[in-house]
């Protein structure tokens, strides 16, 4: 993979990863259900800091039935937990070199989002591809290359760091929109319905981070439109085993 420094390049490098995690030639077995009607109900068990509540959403997991996983949904949840872990270690780093609370706060609640996905492959009786990785170290070549790249550019300032934050958030929203597509799985769509909740929170986190440096941030993933959209509402509090709030 070339070397790569342009800020825009690095987001078009994500695009190009989580496609390579996405696509898959093998038809679901079962018709995907009209995920908005999903997506209504779930509970959300998420804080407003982007933390998972583990006992709550466990208990919910365990209490819906397992059910035969197509190609797609497999790939899915592999690659969502190494994505979830990317996002951990780059803020682990990040936290060393720079110092700022931001980046210990969110890889705290990176944790439970990369135990959220866990829960699944053990549910599921999948490997972990996680299991016993360091930091910065992954199975997903894409994923290393997107993980070493990162570093290299968070570690040039303050600034570019918590920009490198804002991307990886960003990246996240539109992977996990896209895995739910994929799903009619109601415990999958809890857990990354979850997930993105915590990414919303993240990413209002870091550009209000960058806004008080004077940096007005440009979304590199999604849509104008849909940035705004998060940006202009306030931290979100899931509702807890009730549903959503």
């Amino acid at each position: 993979m070339k070397k790569v420094y342009a800020f825009f390049l690095i987001g078009a490098m994500f695009l190009s990863a989580l496609a390579a995690g996405c696509i898959s030639n093998t038809e679901p077995s079962t018709t995907p259900v009209e995920t908005s009607t999903l997506t209504n109900t779930v509970p959300l068990v998420t804080d407003s800091n982007g933390n998972v509540n583990m006992q709550d959403l466990q208990s919910y997991i365990d209490s819906l039935p397992s059910e035969p996983l197509t190609d797609a949904e497999k790939e899915g949840l592999l690659f969502m937990v190494e994505e979830e872990k990317l996002a951990h270690d780059v803020y682990t780093k990040l936290y060393e070199k720079w110092g700022l609370q931001i980046f210990s706060n969110i890889a705290r609640s990176e944790t439970t989002h990369v135990e959220s996905v866990r829960m699944l492959l053990k549910k599921y009786n999948l490997t972990d591809p996680t299991a016993n990785a360091g930091i910065g170290e992954f199975q997903n070549p894409e994923l290393q290359a997107l993980y070493d790249q990162l570093i290299e550019m968070g570690m040039k300032s303050e600034i570019d760091a918590l920009k490198v934050g804002a991307l990886v958030e960003e990246t996240d929203i539109r992977d996990l929109q896209e895995r739910i597509a994929m799903t009619n799985k109601i415990d999958i769509i809890t857990v990354y319905e979850n997930l993105m909740m915590g990414s919303r929170n993240h990413l209002r986190a870091f550009v209000s981070q960058l806004k008080n440096r004077g940096i007005t941030y440009e979304p590199q993933i999604l849509s104008k439109d849909e940035y705004e959209q998060i940006i202009n509402s306030p931290m979100e509090m899931g509702g807890g085993m009730g549903g959503r709030p």
